[in-house]
């Protein structure tokens, strides 16, 4: 009889610990159907996939915590996730729906898109331990990610007034500028300070309904104008860091003669 409770508990465990690693899984085969949809020239569909990665992705850390299943193993899985829905997937899309029509320039800033995620992620393991928890350092790559299949999706429903001739050269500069921006020193707000726990304020849940409602109002418009501004605000932080220390060091000059 204590075998078989003993046996309960270990296979209780065990389903337990799959689960984040089973968001992890499901946020992969996102990024993965994203590039199928896109070599079938399906790039809405492609497009909408990313950002389901996108919420998987945001789910499985926070369902590891919550059932205290953190292990090596899942974040190195979950790293590797990452590569494929937010490195690999984006640069893809954007290359198989438009980058393609400026030759050898399109697949360079589709390879600077990936670069940048993967020198992201590798920093971020490594600088997980030192930097400061309540700012990514360089922009996160789920939110480059964002920039990117946002764009697309918004493109594909022609809600962009950019004229066809131009279309190509904005996705480039969008492109390059999501992949170096990864790789930049900029703060980017993590929403840390904001960890859910086992339960929630009221408040909380009335600011769930009015973020869903508000984003499908019009989804892609309304998400990539979020994560555009998103995108430009670790430039903002950085700037105004870079402005209060100048001030404080002149006046420390000011005090000192």
């Amino acid at each position: 009889m204590p075998n078989f409770s003993m046996r309960d508990s270990e296979n209780r465990h065990r389903s337990i610990y799959l689960l984040p690693n089973a968001f992890t899984t499901a946020a992969l085969f996102a990024g993965f159907y994203a590039v199928v949809q896109a070599m079938n020239d399906r790039f809405e569909v492609a497009a909408i996939a990313i950002f389901v990665a996108m919420v998987l992705d945001g789910m499985d850390g926070r369902v590891a915590r919550l059932t205290n299943t953190q292990s090596a193993f899942g974040e190195q899985y979950d790293s590797l996730s990452d590569m494929t829905s937010f490195g690999v997937a984006p640069a893809l899309v954007m290359y198989e729906w438009i980058l393609n029509d400026l030759g050898r320039w399109g697949w360079l800033a589709a390879f600077v898109y990936v670069s940048g995620a993967a020198l992201r992620l590798a920093r971020f393991n490594t600088n997980i331990a030192v930097v400061d928890k309540r700012f990514f350092q360089g922009l996160p790559s789920p939110a480059a990610a964002a920039l990117v299949a946002g764009f697309v999706w918004l493109a594909v429903d022609n809600k962009l007034p950019i004229h066809d001739s131009l279309m190509a050269w904005v996705a480039f500069t969008l492109t390059m500028y999501a992949g170096i921006t990864m790789v930049s020193n900029a703060p980017f707000f993590s929403g840390k300070s904001f960890a859910l726990g086992r339960s929630v304020p009221f408040w909380g849940i009335l600011l769930v309904v009015a973020v869903f409602v508000f984003v499908s109002s019009d989804p892609p418009v309304v998400l990539f104008g979020l994560f555009v501004l998103y995108g430009l605000s670790g430039w903002v932080t950085w700037a105004w860091r870079w402005n209060k220390a100048r001030r404080l060091q002149q006046e420390r000059r000011g005090h000192s003669s």
